[in-house]
């Protein structure tokens, strides 16, 4: 019963964890390994979701979290010597459901892999998966002002990176990336 449950979340979700994890980490491969790695975690983990939140923000929270792992085991393999230098992801292989969206679209994702990571994770939920700030606020573990500001600051960074000829209000960032 858990097992067809758990497919069911995988068909209905694993597109949004994929994109989220991809925007995050900007390679193909990883992501979707990532992804793989969500979806294994929340099943074996299952009987501890309390549904305080929806399923698909506890699987969210899931994938940040795998992400940062991935993140620190980067770092430490950068630092052990006689391993081959660690180089910052290749955000070169965009889906294709970016490049159909043209040069504009495809800086804008250039330009958001810039970004902190703070400030990345808060302007994909936020902007571009629409949550709320309570939402956002829960999948990263922050308050709802940090969640505000650094999504502020991030527009701020991302406009400096891309220029002013691209709106980023709530409406258009999202109209702009969808």
């Amino acid at each position: 019963m858990r097992q067809r449950l758990f497919e069911q979340y995988y068909e209905q979700y694993s597109d949004a964890i994929y994109k989220y994890i991809f925007l995050l980490v900007g390679h193909k491969e990883t992501a979707e390994d990532l992804t793989q790695e969500t979806f294994y975690r929340g099943f074996k983990h299952y009987a501890k979701f309390q549904e305080q939140a929806q399923i698909q923000t506890w699987l969210r929270k899931i994938a940040r979290n795998i992400v940062y792992d991935y993140y620190r085991r980067k770092r430490i393999i950068r630092f052990i010597p006689f391993v081959a230098q660690y180089e910052p992801p290749d955000m070169s292989p965009i889906p294709s459901e970016i490049v159909e969206k043209g040069e504009k679209i495809a800086s804008l994702y250039k330009a958001l892999s810039q970004l902190k990571l703070e400030y990345r994770e808060a302007l994909i939920l936020r902007k571009m998966e629409g949550l709320s700030i309570k939402e956002t606020a829960q999948i990263l573990g922050w308050s709802e002002a940090k969640v505000k500001n650094n999504t502020a600051r991030a527009i701020q960074a991302l406009k400096k990176i891309v220029g002013k000829e691209v709106m980023l209000d709530d409406e258009g960032f999202r109209a702009f990336t969808k």
